[in-house]
């Protein structure tokens, strides 16, 4: 069940870029290395609903349902939006700017858990990505589809950590820098712009 084939699958995924990785580059490079330590945190544990939902079979009815699709779906999209007005709004969390702002640790992470939890697109993903590596009894089914989910995060924490990491240390070399800081500011605001119009164009 745990096969050399599943973890190098899931660390591909986890390490190509998306919307939970941008987030936490953002918080590294904006306010430090705590900040990407609890962004980190907070996207893996947005997994959870999604692989709860892959496991118990109810991503399939969020499959199915075009209503429910398209709820969560703007939500996501408006929630995108938001964090990309964020990144352009002088003091804004997602704002780089060379002094740190006073986040808590649990909004950031609550934040990074949102990304992720109105993202629709993730639970269909996790209902064909686990499957396959099922030994094949449906008696263990549940249990093992936890475990392999538990691994993914596990494997999501730490890239995203390593991800953080490197944004913090860059951010010391931004601070010198009003126009770097100014541009990544603007970067990430359309890179959050662009992924909210992605999500829009997304189908069930």
């Amino acid at each position: 069940m745990i096969s050399a084939q599943f973890l190098i699958t899931a660390l591909v995924v986890v390490l190509i870029p998306g919307t939970g990785v941008i987030y936490t580059l953002a918080m590294g490079l904006g306010q430090g290395r705590r900040a990407a330590l609890w962004a980190a945190l907070g996207c893996t544990f947005g997994i959870v609903p999604h692989l709860a939902a892959a496991t118990l079979g109810l991503a399939a009815l969020l499959h199915s349902s075009a209503l429910l699709f398209q709820v969560v779906k703007f939500a996501g999209v408006a929630y995108l939006l938001y964090l990309a007005y964020q990144a352009l709004r002088q003091g804004g969390t997602l704002n780089v700017t060379p002094d740190r702002t006073t986040t808590s640790g649990p909004k950031i992470a609550m934040r990074g858990a949102l990304i992720n939890i109105l993202n629709p697109k993730l639970s269909v993903f996790f209902l064909a990505l686990l499957p396959p590596f099922l030994s094949g009894n449906a008696a263990t089914a549940t249990p093992e589809m936890a475990l392999l989910g538990a691994i993914f995060m596990a494997l999501t924490f730490a890239v995203f950590v390593l991800y953080g990491l490197f944004a913090a240390t860059a951010r010391t070399w931004l601070l010198g820098s009003e126009t770097a800081m100014a541009w990544m500011s603007r970067s990430f605001a359309v890179i959050f712009a662009a992924l909210a119009a992605r999500l829009a164009l997304e189908r069930a």
